[in-house]
């Protein structure tokens, strides 16, 4: 029979943060969004004290004053960094491994000595002793009733203690928690489909998953239907070990400052444009278009207001960051306009097609292009070994002013050995 579990790390961005400084142990803390906008995680803490997810930071600075409530910026390369320690610990424990979010992952049981509910707890002490993340196992015959064993395990319920397997249960305690479950816990259960569902006295766990399936099909989707029956038991959906490839790259982020000038807005878009490029290459993939786009704050309707956005068809499909550069940039002169303060620019790479099943072009340089692909692999690397951004296009800018404000980030603790924890015996 299948058995999945679902890994998930408590509170992960908070978690994190917490994980090299001891002192913000128990207390009240947020993680802020792009230009520390909007909170985008809570430590328990901050739940409990009412913090609602996504609330604009300025307007807490009377609770976060009352409460002590700390705020960090994103730290995205500290929490991919943990993120893929945890991977790699989680990889020890089943040969099937999929990574479902940077805080997710789901493994395949089945067949392994050892009984799941033993291994949940090796999961959870191992991640916990080895990164120093605690995690959450849920443990169920499908993925979707993983999720939801995973969702009593995290709050607690049935006497669970961050380790639920439903596989161990008698079909008498596992129906007494689907009841007491809303149905918007269900994966992929939206706030729309929650509230039809709720027009049709459908409410609980339980009672969708006695729904009947035809009927459940008819009124929704195929996709619901498959809910259904995996709430059942029936396993529908089985594990992405391999990542499909991304049918489009999108690069972009909303400036510190605003931005008035060309130039400005010029060094965001290459910048913006190496990144996409990057992972282009790493899914070995090329590029036959990309699009531009630029616009002002819609926040502030005081202000006057521009957005656009081009596409550029490239000559040949590409995943050089040259030839992209130029392309993005010749878009951004068409659609520039003077006068007003641009927010926020991005890059979209589209047409993407697997570099070996690319068309050969009579008109292509098979010299140049082999040039060209020596080259980017040759950055690549450097990049990788040294860090990002080590070797650069000149068009990126060398000051970068309009980068996002991230006036509240903690040290890169595992990836810039200027900033490793240091640590005094005495």
């Amino acid at each position: 029979m299948p058995t999945f579990a679902l890994v998930d790390c408590n509170n992960f961005y908070a978690s994190c943060e917490r994980l090299f400084d001891p002192t913000l142990v128990g207390r009240p803390l947020v993680v802020l969004s792009n230009n520390d906008g909007c909170v985008v995680a809570r430590s328990a803490e901050s739940k409990a004290l009412g913090v609602p997810m996504g609330a604009p930071w300025f307007q807490l600075k009377d609770l976060a004053r009352k409460h002590d409530i700390l705020a960090f910026s994103s730290n995205y390369a500290l929490y991919a960094d943990l993120s893929n320690r945890v991977v790699q610990v989680l990889s020890d424990f089943s040969p099937a491994m999929e990574v479902y979010s940077i805080d997710e992952s789901f493994l395949d049981l089945a067949g392994l000595p050892q009984a799941p509910e033993t291994l949940g707890w090796q999961i959870r002490e191992r991640v916990g002793r080895w990164v120093g993340l605690p995690v959450c196992v849920g443990i169920a015959s499908t993925k979707t009733l993983a999720k939801l064993a995973n969702h009593v395990a995290k709050k607690r319920l049935a006497g669970s203690e961050g380790v639920c397997d439903f596989t161990a249960l008698n079909p008498a305690e596992v129906d007494e928690l689907l009841a007491s479950l809303p149905v918007s816990e269900v994966w992929g259960v939206g706030r729309r489909i929650d509230e039809r569902l709720a027009e049709m006295r459908i409410g609980t766990v339980r009672a969708l998953r006695d729904a009947d399936p035809t009927w459940i099909r008819q009124h929704f989707s195929v996709v619901l239907e498959r809910t259904v029956r995996e709430l059942r038991g029936v396993s529908c959906l089985n594990l992405e070990e391999v990542t499909p490839a991304k049918q489009q790259i999108m690069a972009s982020r909303s400036f510190g400052m605003a931005v008035f000038d060309i130039e400005g807005l010029a060094e965001s878009v290459a910048s913006h444009t190496t990144r996409a490029a990057e992972k282009l290459r790493a899914q070995a993939c090329t590029a036959a278009a990309i699009t531009v786009s630029i616009r002002s704050n819609p926040f502030k309707p005081q202000d006057p207001q521009y957005q656009r956005s081009i596409t550029m068809p490239l000559a040949e499909p590409s995943s050089d960051t040259r030839g992209l550069i130029a392309a993005a940039l010749e878009g951004l002169k068409r659609i520039y306009r003077p006068g007003f303060a641009y927010q926020k620019a991005g890059v979209l790479l589209s047409g993407l097609e697997l570099r070996r099943r690319q068309q050969a072009s009579l008109l292509a340089d098979d010299a140049t292009a082999a040039r060209s692909a020596a080259l980017m692999h040759t950055m690549d690397r450097i990049n990788a070994r040294w860090g990002r951004g080590t070797l650069k296009p000149l068009a990126t800018g060398l000051q970068q002013d309009w980068r996002m404000r991230r006036e509240r980030l903690s040290p890169a603790w595992t990836t810039n050995w200027n900033e490793l924890p240091v640590v005094l015996a005495r």
